[in-house]
């Protein structure tokens, strides 16, 4: 992202998340644009993440690659005993 190229947001945030980042701000030295900027792209690619691994798991699932659902309960049963199964492939 180029610092020259930017865009002005507003947005209405509750009172007590705004003093958490004025906070924070404090604390770490920097502007509260800054701690907004930093906090939204985390945010967006963590989102951007996410959707990947839908996608990712939707066409495993178009390709049959599942694991029934019986055999998942029996192994997570399993976890509190003393012989834990293996986990199901």
């Amino acid at each position: 992202m180029a610092q020259t190229d930017t865009k002005v947001f507003t947005a209405h945030v509750p009172l007590a998340l705004a003093d958490k980042v004025d906070r924070l701000a404090v604390r770490l030295d920097r502007s509260r644009g800054w701690i907004v900027k930093q906090a939204l792209a985390a945010w967006i690619d963590q989102e951007d993440e996410r959707s990947r691994l839908t996608h990712e798991a939707l066409a495993d699932v178009d390709a049959g690659h599942v694991i029934d659902h019986q055999a998942v309960q029996a192994w997570a049963d399993s976890l509190s005993t003393a012989e834990p199964l293996p986990v199901p492939r």
